[in-house]
């Protein structure tokens, strides 16, 4: 009996990447719209950034301290929230409200639920929502340097009247938006950086975008280049790449990460379309976070010699 065979529940196997290593990986791939968002919308962006990083970083510290746990900062978790935070705000957003929603990603979303690894819903896109709902500048349309905006809508509002986008504008990020999700290009990169990292599966980006377009496509009435520009406007890209994607709050299995991301395609669709806001991307993923504990449940597959229940 001493020699009996335990079973116990996956993972059985270690990988050699440790979660700072991930986090790293994270952060690189974020430095191409980070310096994409920086060169179209100047060093008001870079402040934004800087702010967001900084108070991520100093908030998780300072609550591990009053709460006497184990420092957690150099995981680089927080600067990847912080960073994530801030390219998802308007480069001209006041720079106490950049800090203020930073604090409530780290504290109220992350920390207080234990940290990473505990969070029910991603950190970064549930302060976003949170300062859509406080903050009336996030809303302002933001324009790069050179770009005409006398119109004074973002390419959502635009498509929204049934006009059209230039679709290379969209392409390199000549077009209104937050201060990171306006160049595809930079976004694009990032996302096959970390697909050629293994960071993340080409799952939920694939289905996410996909659904997104092909239901576009059909609310357009068969317009693929209208279609096409509803997914390279606002924050598809940055949400379906990075941020849909979190370990923690999205599904571990392969058809789980389908059902998420075609999920979460059709409700940012569903409120683009048929909502008040424009955009319907942080929304989408939140409900989606929400319902993901019910996802894995479904596609959870059964332990080898385990019962059908």
């Amino acid at each position: 009996m001493d020699k009996m065979l335990h079973v116990s529940v996956s993972p059985h196997i270690h990988g050699k990447k440790s979660t700072t290593g991930i986090m790293l990986d994270v952060i690189l791939a974020l430095l191409p719209a980070s310096v994409a968002g920086v060169l179209l919308f100047g060093l008001s962006a870079l402040w934004v950034i800087a702010t967001c990083v900084v108070t991520a970083v100093a908030c998780e510290a300072l609550f591990n301290l009053i709460v006497k746990k184990e420092q957690t900062v150099g995981d680089l978790s927080a600067i990847v929230t912080g960073l994530l935070l801030a390219l998802n705000l308007p480069a001209n957003i006041p720079l106490w409200q950049a800090a203020v929603g930073t604090l409530f990603a780290i504290i109220v979303v992350k920390c207080i639920f234990g940290g990473l690894g505990h969070n029910v819903v991603n950190p970064a896109i549930t302060a976003r929502v949170f300062m859509l709902i406080a903050f009336g500048s996030m809303t302002a349309a933001v324009f790069p340097a050179g770009v005409d905006a006398t119109a004074g809508a973002t390419p959502l509002s635009v498509l929204a009247k049934g006009e059209t986008v230039q679709l290379m504008d969209l392409f390199l990020g000549k077009c209104g938006g937050a201060l990171g999700e306006t160049s595809a290009l930079a976004l694009l990169i990032g996302g096959i950086y970390l697909l050629a990292r293994r960071v993340i599966s080409w799952h939920i980006p694939v289905s996410f975008i996909g659904s997104a377009f092909l239901l576009s496509l059909l609310v357009e009435k068969g317009d693929a280049t209208a279609a096409l520009a509803w997914i390279l406007s606002g924050g598809l890209f940055i949400g379906a790449i990075f941020m849909a994607t979190d370990y923690v709050t999205s599904p571990t299995t392969a058809k789980g990460k389908l059902i998420f991301g075609i999920g979460a395609g059709v409700i940012t669709v569903l409120v683009r379309f048929f909502g008040t806001y424009p955009e319907g991307v942080s929304f989408a993923i939140l409900l989606m976070n929400i319902v993901n504990p019910y996802i894995d449940s479904l596609c959870t597959r059964k332990v080898f010699g385990g019962s059908k229940k």
